[in-house]
Formats: structure tokens, sequence, C-alpha cells
């Protein structure tokens, strides 16, 4: 009997997205396709478009556009280059066997570019792996929703397997970790922050099964009822990587940060708490993002600048920022033992 002839396997990598420059043009029409997609602002459409044409974007666009000129290196934007170098060291990690393919959910480059990329290629299957450790419909959902989107018009359609959360992956979690213990061999820090971005409650709550979601102690443990849950996502990845650290409970808080418009989000606010924690002996913090496996304007400059500033002003002594995976090797290791188990 002879054997079926295999081509290679496709893995599609996807990051949220940036501006093509830190001008405002470009800034503008970046905000204006990640604000007006249904799955990040889920109200209703005609009041989503007019209030993202009508007052986010237009006089959000150049104060953002200012902070991306801080962010902006001479390689570019740091969500960008980032991408590339792993989707580099991750080819080489794989193998000829595989081919790697690097896309935005919004801007360039398009995921549908990407999917090109690997059709060409005539692969025999894709994984497609979203950039979001944690699965948020607002992330990884609109991932999944635009590749299905652009498939369907495909004649041949090969077998997709979607990757949607590894939040809870011991060589992620060990990947992170070993660059938060480079920090604490350094220094001693009172206390240790985890900050991911935050998502509207209603969000949480409209992913729940069958009403299991309370916003509250349902948190405690990661389950069958609660896996795409956000916030059991951000509180598993907490507790996995506060074991790896040798953190007690009482040495870490959990809490969200980058907040847009007046609903309730996920709480407790980042900004909000930083500010009380020198009033209660709390001098130094060392600060995680793990929402971000790459760092970005979220990271380098809310989380590392400005958060900083708040602390210090509230009569913080230190803090400090843990960077982002980006391409490190044990990162790059543990991405390749996802795609392989997969």
């Amino acid at each position: 009997m002879s054997k079926k002839a295999i081509g290679k396997i496709g893995v599609l990598l996807v990051n949220l997205g940036t501006p093509d420059t830190p001008q405002t043009p470009d800034v503008r029409k970046y905000l204006r396709e990640f604000l007006l997609d249904k799955r990040v602002m889920d109200i209703n459409p005609v009041g989503r478009y007019a209030l993202v044409n009508g007052i986010i974007a237009p006089f959000r666009a150049p104060k953002s556009a200012k902070v991306y000129q801080q962010l902006w290196t001479d390689r570019g934007s740091p969500l960008m280059f980032h991408g590339r170098d792993l989707q580099a060291k991750l080819q080489t990690a794989l193998g000829k066997d595989y081919h790697v393919a690097f896309g935005m959910r919004y801007q360039s480059p398009s995921i549908n570019s990407a999917l090109e990329e690997l059709r060409e290629q005539s692969v025999d299957r894709i994984i497609v792996v979203p950039l979001f450790p944690q699965y948020a419909a607002a992330t990884t959902g609109s991932v999944h929703d635009k590749i299905m989107e652009i498939v369907r018009d495909w004649w041949i359609i090969p077998s997709i397997n979607f990757i949607s959360s590894y939040c809870d992956d011991p060589g992620f979690i060990k990947a992170f970790a070993e660059l938060g213990k480079k920090y604490m061999a350094e220094d001693e820090y009172d206390h240790v922050v985890f900050s991911y971005h935050g998502v509207p409650e209603r969000q949480v709550l409209k992913g729940s099964d069958h009403g299991y979601c309370k916003l509250g102690s349902c948190c405690n443990s990661y389950n069958k009822r609660n896996k795409y849950c956000y916030r059991a996502s951000c509180f598993v990845t907490s507790r996995l990587l506060a074991a790896e650290l040798g953190l007690r409970e009482d040495q870490y808080t959990v809490a969200f940060q980058s907040r847009l418009l007046s609903d309730p989000w996920l709480q407790p606010y980042t900004d909000d708490l930083l500010k009380t924690m020198p009033a209660k002996g709390i001098k130094k913090v060392l600060a995680f993002s793990p929402a971000f496996v790459a760092d970005c304007l979220e990271t380098t400059i809310e989380v590392g600048e400005e958060f900083k500033e708040m602390f210090e002003h509230a009569g913080g002594e230190k803090w400090q920022l843990v960077e982002s995976l980006n391409s490190n090797d044990s990162w790059i290791e543990a991405l390749k033992d996802i795609v392989l188990e997969n």
C-alpha cells in the first residue's frame, strides 16, 4: 500500500494590528477599522458607526498618534517587527514541513494576504494561532470570524484548526515566569501586579455557559464551564504564573487596564489600584502584562511609562514592567510545542 502524500502544514500567526505609520491619518484609519468591528464594540451598528466616525476616531487619533510616535522605533512598530521575528524563528524551529505566515486582524499585513500566502504554498491544512493567550470574543473570536469570512469563498477549503486558548499552557507560563525571575533576582519587590487588557463586563456575561458566570468566585477554578471566559482565563494564567514565581496569594493582584467609554469593564482597574498601593506600604511593584505576547502601546507606554508615573506620583518608589515574550527562545519553544500538539 502506498503512503498518502502529505503537503506542508500551514501555520497562521495573527496579532491585533498596528497603524502603517504613527501619523494621524494612518492612526485614524486603524482606529476606524478596529472599533467598527462588531465584536470589539458590540453595540447597535448605527450607534457604533456614528460614535467611531463622529467622535472617537476624529478626536482620539491625534492623541494616539503622539503616543505611537513615542513607541515607534527604527524598525517601525514593535508589534510588527516582533511578529516578523516570531514568524522567522518559528519557521526555523518547525522546519521545512511547515510554512509559517503572519497577519494582522486590522491593517497590514492582512489576514487575507497571509491566507493567500499559505494557499500559494498548497498547504495540506492550516493551524491558526491567534497571539492572544486568553480567549476573548473581541480578539480571538474576531480572528476566527474573519478567517471564516474569507475562506468561505474559496472553492477548496483545507482542514483548519483554530487554537482558541493557551492561557494555561506550561511552556507559555514558564517562558513568562523566566522573564519575571530575572527582575526578582535583581531586586526585592513588595508586590506583583498582573495587568490584563480589560473588556466590558457585558461581553463576558454574553459568553457565559448557561448563566455560570457571576463575575466573582466562579473564576476561582478553570473548568469546562468557563474555559472560554476571558476573566477566568486571566485568573488561571495569574495563578499558574504566581506558582511558577513562588508567590503566595497575598503577594500578587490581578487587575485590568485600557478601558474605553463609561460602561463597566472588568475590575479592579489597574490605574485605580496602583494609586492606593504606596499608602499600604507597597513601594516596589513588579508588573506583568500576560495578555500580550509582544510589546506594544499597552505594555511599553501604558504599563511601562504611564502607570509608573502614576505609581511614583502616589508615593511609590519603583514600578518595573516585565517585557513581553516577543521572540525569545523559550517562547519559540513553547509555541512550537503548541503547534505540534495540534
